[in-house]
C-alpha cells in the first residue's frame, strides 16, 4: 500500500487541552482513550465528538474535537439517569409481565418511565423494583446499539406486544432507520447514547413516586402510570439530594402559607390566591420595597386596564402567539375581548399619547400589572404558578445609544435588590438570536454586544445561551440560588425592536425625523406571587425583621396587669413597628411556644419587674435564651431592623 493510501486512513483528533492525536479511520472513543492512557480507558463512559455525546464505541469517520466522558464529567449524570430508566423498564417488565413501556427520559434530578398496566403501581412496589434493578446492574450487561429498517422495527415491537412503541415508530418518516439498544435479551427503542454496561449506572438511585400521565400529554389518549426516580453518581450525592428534598418539604410555601396564616387557595377560584392580612402585609412590604427602588431610578408608575379588544392583541402579534393562553369572551356588542396576559402593549399605548422628543428619552414606565393566563390546571402549583398574577413590570423606551446605560442600571438595581433580600448567589444568562427571528444581522450583532458589554460593566459574569433569545431580540435572564441550593428564574431584560414598529411608536429625533424607540422589557422579580413563594421557602417562613408580617409580639406575664404591656405596645406602634399583643389568660411559656411556631422575630414578655424597671424581656426567634434590656434600647434596635433596606 502506498504512503498516501495509509495517510488517507488516518484522522486527527483534537483533545480538550489542544493536543492532537492521529488515529485510524474507524477508531472508537475507547481507542482514543486507550491512546491517551490505560487508566482513562478504564473509566471512560462515553465520548463527546464535536460537542455531541455519543457511545464510547462510536467509530470515528472524520477529523474531530474529542472529549472522553468519565464519571467526573458534567454529562455523566444525564447518562446515568438515561441508562437507569432502561434498567427500571426492564425490571418492571420482568416483575410484571404484560406491562407495556412507552417513554422514559432523564429529567432534572432524575428520570421517569411511563408504563401501560391495568393494575396500579403503588409505593409498596418500589422495594421489589429497586431490588430487581440492582440485580440487573450487578450483571453488567453491555448496552448494544443496532440499526434496523422502520418496517422491521414495527414488526419487532408489534410481536412483542408494545403498541405504544409501534405508534411512535409509525409516526417517523417512512425511509428512516430505527436505532434499538439492547441489554442482554431486553431491548428498547432509543436514539442513545448510553454508557458501556448496566453496571455503570451504580446503586445511587431511588424510586420516588408514581403518578398518572396521559399518553403523549393528550387527555383524549390512554392514562399511563409514571414512575419517577432519582439517580446520582454515588451515595453521598444521593443522600445530599434526599436531604435537600426533606428540607424543601419543610419549606413548602403551601404548608407554611396555611401555618402562618398568609394565604389560602380554593376550588371556587382555581389559580387565584386569597391573601390574608398577614400575607398581604408581606405583599405590600415587598411591593413598597420595589417601588422605592423604582422611584430612586426615575421610573414613572402607571395603571392600565384589564380588558382589551382583540384588535390590540392582533396588532401587537400576541393574538397569534398567545391566544390559547388568554381568557376570551364576547361582550353584548359582539366585540371579542380578553383579559390581558401581559402589560407591554398597554404601555406602548401610554407612550403613544402625545408627541415624544429624543429629549424625553429614556422613559421608564412601571406597573404592578395584574395579568391573567389560562394555565392548564395540572400545571398550577400553589402561588408559584397561578392564573391571576401581578408582575413588577416595566418598559424602558429609549434610543439605541441608551441601551448600554439602561441595561447596566437595571443590572445594578436588580443585583442590589436580590442581595438586600438575602440572595447572594445570582446566575446571569444571555440568550442570543434564535433560528427564526426578525431584524437584520447587524442589529442582532449590535444588540447582543450591547447587552453583554453592559452586563460586564455591571461586574456580572454570564453564560451564553445560544438560540434562546426572543424572536425580536436578545435577553438577559437572572437566576437566584436559594438557601438550599435551588435555582429560580426570576428577573429578565428583553430587548425589543419589533413591538414599537407593530404599534407605531415613535419619537422626534434631534434632526426632526421620526424614529422608532427601542423597548426594554424588564422585571426584577417577575410574578410577585411566585417571588413571594420563593421568599417563603427561602426563609422557611422565618423572615428578616423588615419583611416579617408581624415583627414583635408583646405578651403579659400576669393576666390582670396589662398597663405596662399596653405602653410597650403603643411605643412600638409609634415607631412604625408591626406589633401584636397577647394578653390572654395563658401561661407565658404557652404564649412563647405558640408565637415561636408563627416564627415571630421578637417575643417580648413583660410583668411587674419589667414595669418597675422600664425594661423588656426579649426572646429572639431561633434562640432559647432571653435577654433583658431597657425599653428604649429595644426600641432603638427594632426600629432600625424594621425598616426596609
Amino acid at each position: 500500500m502506498s504512503q498516501s493510501a495509509v495517510l488517507d486512513q488516518m484522522l486527527n483528533v483534537t483533545l480538550p487541552d489542544g493536543n492532537v492525536k492521529t488515529v485510524t479511520t474507524g477508531s472508537t472513543g475507547h481507542d482514543v482513550a486507550m491512546a491517551i492512557g490505560p487508566r482513562l480507558a478504564e473509566v471512560a463512559l462515553a465520548v463527546k465528538i464535536d460537542g455531541v455525546v455519543q457511545d464510547l464505541m462510536e467509530p470515528l469517520t472524520r477529523d474531530a474535537k474529542i472529549e472522553i466522558i468519565t464519571m467526573k464529567s458534567p454529562e455523566a449524570l444525564e447518562l446515568i439517569r438515561h441508562d437507569a430508566a432502561h434498567v427500571m423498564a426492564e425490571a418492571v417488565q420482568a416483575l410484571y409481565p404484560g406491562t407495556q413501556v412507552t417513554i422514559g427520559p432523564s429529567i432534572e434530578d432524575g428520570f421517569y418511565y411511563d408504563f401501560a398496566r391495568a393494575e396500579p403501581f403503588t409505593p409498596e412496589d418500589f422495594d421489589k423494583i429497586e431490588a430487581k434493578m440492582r440485580e440487573l446492574i450487578a450483571a453488567k450487561k453491555p448496552f448494544v446499539r443496532s440499526v434496523v429498517p422502520r418496517d422491521e422495527a414495527i414488526k419487532t415491537f408489534d410481536k412483542k406486544g408494545e403498541a405504544f412503541k409501534v405508534e411512535l415508530i409509525q409516526d417517523l418518516p417512512v425511509d428512516m432507520s430505527i436505532s434499538l439498544y439492547s441489554q442482554g435479551d431486553w431491548f428498547d427503542l432509543c436514539r442513545g447514547p448510553h454508557m458501556r454496561t448496566t453496571g455503570d449506572v451504580g446503586n445511587a438511585f431511588k424510586l420516588m413516586k408514581v403518578a398518572g400521565a396521559y399518553w403523549r400529554g393528550d387527555s383524549t389518549k390512554p392514562m399511563l402510570q409514571r414512575i419517577y426516580a432519582t439517580a446520582w453518581r454515588d451515595k453521598k450525592e444521593l443522600d445530599a439530594y434526599l436531604l435537600r428534598l426533606e428540607e424543601a418539604e419543610k419549606r413548602d410555601h403551601r404548608k407554611l402559607g396555611k401555618q402562618l396564616g398568609l394565604f389560602h387557595m380554593q376550588d371556587d377560584a382555581v389559580g387565584g390566591v386569597f391573601w390574608h392580612d398577614k400575607g398581604y402585609t408581606l405583599w405590600r412590604t415587598l411591593e413598597n420595597f420595589i417601588r422605592a427602588k423604582l422611584q430612586a431610578a426615575d421610573y414613572i408608575e402607571v395603571k392600565t386596564p384589564q380588558l382589551y379588544d382583540k384588535k390590540l392583541w392582533e396588532a401587537s402579534g400576541h393574538w397569534a402567539k398567545f391566544k390559547e393562553g388568554m381568557f376570551i369572551f364576547d361582550d353584548e356588542e359582539k366585540k371579542t375581548l380578553s383579559l390581558k396576559p401581559m402589560n407591554c402593549p398597554a404601555h406602548v399605548q401610554i407612550f403613544n399619547q402625545g408627541l415624544k422628543s429624543y429629549r424625553d428619552l429614556p422613559i421608564r414606565m412601571a406597573e404592578f400589572g395584574c395579568c391573567h393566563r389560562n394555565e392548564p390546571s395540572g400545571a398550577l402549583h400553589g402561588i408559584m404558578r397561578v392564573r391571576q398574577f401581578t408582575q413588577d413590570d416595566a418598559h424602558i423606551f429609549c434610543t439605541e445609544d441608551q441601551i448600554f446605560d439602561e441595561t447596566k442600571m437595571f443590572c445594578d438595581m436588580l443585583i442590589s435588590a436580590y442581595k438586600e433580600l438575602g440572595f447572594e448567589n445570582i446566575l446571569v444568562k444571555l440568550s442570543t438570536r434564535p433560528e427564526q427571528r426578525f431584524g437584520t444581522e447587524e442589529n442582532w450583532d449590535k444588540a447582543e454586544k450591547l447587552l453583554g458589554d453592559a452586563t460586564n460593566a455591571a461586574g456580572l459574569e454570564f453564560e451564553i445561551q445560544p438560540g434562546e433569545g426572543a424572536f425580536y431580540g436578545p435577553k438577559l435572564e437572572f437566576q437566584l440560588i436559594d438557601a438550599i441550593g435551588r435555582a429560580w428564574q426570576c428577573g429578565t431584560l428583553q430587548l425589543d425592536y419589533v413591538l414599537p414598529e407593530r404599534l407605531d411608536a415613535n419619537y422626534i429625533a434631534e434632526d426632526s425625523s421620526k424614529q422608532r424607540p427601542v423597548m426594554l422589557h424588564r422585571a426584577m422579580f417577575g410574578s410577585l406571587e411566585r417571588f413571594l413563594g420563593i421568599l417563603i421557602e427561602n426563609y422557611a417562613g422565618a423572615f428578616p425583621v423588615w419583611l416579617a408580617p408581624v415583627q414583635v409580639v408583646v405578651a403579659n406575664i400576669i393576666t390582670d396587669d396589662t398597663d405596662y404591656a399596653e405602653k410597650v405596645t403603643e411605643s412600638l406602634k409609634a415607631a412604625s413597628v408591626r406589633v401584636e399583643k397577647d394578653f390572654r389568660s395563658e401561661k407565658i411559656n404557652y404564649k412563647v411556644r405558640e408565637h415561636s411556631l408563627q416564627k415571630i422575630p421578637y417575643i417580648i414578655a413583660v410583668g411587674a419587674r419589667e414595669a418597675e424597671q422600664n425594661t423588656v424581656s426579649v426572646r429572639t426567634f431561633g434562640s432559647d435564651k432571653q435577654e433583658v434590656m431597657s425599653l428604649d434600647a429595644f426600641l432603638a434596635k427594632v426600629t432600625v431592623e424594621a425598616k426596609a433596606p
